[in-house]
């Protein structure tokens, strides 16, 4: 892709079709379109003015001359209109300044008006799907080996209705699909109405199905055939014929021209041949249009059920009449109703039901009943409150009580084990438990938090650590695994000293 300044700009050209007023800009700019494609390229003011006031909605709107004027101004600013004074028959400078101005519309605007008007009939402009585009554009390809001896001319003429075949069957299927494919057709296709043209629609479709099978082989076989030397070589001589074309807006650029004939080759040979194992855009159509086919069959069996379907429902009745008729009393005929036509009043019940089994077969009498206590359905309503006294637990504390003294007692005759002259040396510990060295590793964290380095023990015992300055260390064996630490030793103070 080129990037240039033209890409990146602004067009202010277009800014008339979506701003403040822009119902006046639209419609002052289709008269001036209209009087071009008539060859009336010089408007005045009065003439735009009193088309206006023939057309009802800018009666009502109380349009005025001065709004026609700046309206008429405000398009040449935005550069869709050129403004020339008028100035033939002055005799003076008064004159020259009195003089009205003529109004033509620019090139920009007159493609914007262009372009427009196929956005507003592209609803209107039936897509279809020809099945002598593919026939033709076949013959356009089997002509391509002629196209190296044909002048320039020929060459350029042959591209060029080989494009405009390929545009045309590429643009028309994708519109014809989608407007298959549309809430609008949809909902068609659901009416009975669409049974009597239905035979007519799967005819055109498959016509298109068939052409396109049978045209999609030849022409990728053409096109494999052609080499990257003959087609650079056409191409060349279609730029060489485009040269000889005198243009107004300067010279043809012909690294751009190149670029373009390659891509649009490239995307016809896509379009019918597999590239890197993807599949090809017309087998793509193919499927579609068959899955159409089966779509359109689909719906109209449907709509053919729903038409027999009263008949057979009618002996339905019939059958279910006579069935009524032969019963003795009107009991058994309620028994009847009830079979044939259900209960008159159902309830879904939903929730998490215990069943007592597990089987899809077993019937309601056949399991236990659930019982759910269901609350009024009353605002004011509130659940009554049940007394209760308060239990006598003392033993039961008094019991764990106990066990948590006996259990802390044990674990401090445990430690005390590994305390030898009120010194507990990491260095020489023997094989310790994790849950006496977890004890031995917050003893030591809380005296290392302190520059002191002195703390308690949970049962108020007074330490401090020594030694680990030095860099020794020393290896502690756990139950668990051995960890390497430095060597600390943590001495117990006795009672009473400082």
């Amino acid at each position: 892709m080129h990037l240039s300044e033209k890409t990146t700009k602004q067009v202010t050209e277009t800014k008339y079709l979506a701003t403040d007023n822009s119902d006046r800009y639209r419609t002052i700019m289709r008269y001036f379109y209209e009087q071009y494609e008539k060859l009336q390229y010089w408007l005045y003011q009065t003439d735009i003015y009193q088309e206006l006031m023939t057309l009802e909605y800018f009666k009502r709107k109380k349009y005025t001359e001065e709004q026609c004027q700046q309206d008429l101004t405000q398009l040449c600013e935005w550069k869709n209109l050129y403004a020339v004074q008028d100035t033939k028959k002055v005799l003076s400078i008064d004159a020259f300044k009195n003089r009205k101005y003529r109004y033509q519309l620019s090139e920009y605007s007159v493609e914007i008006e262009r372009m427009l008007i196929r956005l507003e009939n592209l609803s209107i402009e039936g897509a279809s799907l020809e099945p002598s585009l593919v026939e033709r554009i076949r013959n356009e390809i089997v002509k391509i080996a002629d196209m190296e001896h044909a002048t320039n001319e020929q060459t350029n003429s042959w591209w060029k209705s080989l494009n405009d075949d390929f545009i045309k069957l590429n643009r028309n299927y994708q519109d014809y699909i989608r407007e298959l494919n549309s809430l609008k057709a949809e909902e068609m296709m659901k009416t009975r109405q669409f049974l009597i043209f239905k035979d007519k629609f799967l005819e055109y479709l498959r016509q298109f199905v068939k052409s396109l099978q049978y045209h999609s082989g030849s022409i990728e076989g053409c096109l494999r055939k052609v080499s990257e030397e003959q087609c650079n070589h056409i191409l060349h001589k279609v730029l060489e014929h485009e040269k000889t074309i005198p243009r107004t807006n300067g010279d043809l650029d012909e690294g751009l021209f190149m670029e373009n004939a390659i891509g649009r080759w490239n995307n016809i040979y896509r379009w019918f041949a597999s590239v890197d194992g993807k599949e090809p855009e017309s087998s793509k159509v193919f499927e579609m249009t068959n899955e159409m086919i089966r779509k359109i069959t689909r719906y109209a069996t449907q709509l053919s059920s729903l038409g027999h379907g009263g008949a057979n429902r009618k002996e339905e009745y019939l059958k279910v009449l006579s069935d009524f008729h032969r019963q003795a009393s009107i009991e058994d005929c309620h028994r009847l109703v009830a079979c044939v036509f259900g209960v008159e009043k159902t309830f879904h019940l939903k929730g998490d039901f215990k069943r007592d089994t597990e089987s899809i077969n077993s019937g309601v009498y056949e399991e236990s009943p659930t019982e759910f206590i269901i609350a009024p359905r009353i605002r004011t309503y509130r659940q009554k409150a049940e007394r209760s006294g308060i239990a006598e637990r003392t033993a039961l504390k008094e019991e764990m009580k106990r066990k948590m003294l006996e259990k802390a007692d044990r674990e401090r005759k445990m430690l005390q084990g590994y305390i030898k002259e009120q010194v507990l040396d990491f260095a020489t510990l023997p094989v310790i438990e994790p849950e006496v060295r977890d004890t031995f590793l917050v003893w030591l964290s809380k005296a290392l938090e302190n520059k002191s380095r002195v703390a308690k023990t949970e049962d108020g015992k007074r330490y401090r650590v020594t030694g680990g300055e030095a860099g020794e260390r020393c290896k502690v064996k756990c139950t668990d695994g051995v960890f390497e630490m430095p060597s600390y030793r943590i001495i117990f103070e006795e009672e009473g000293q400082p």
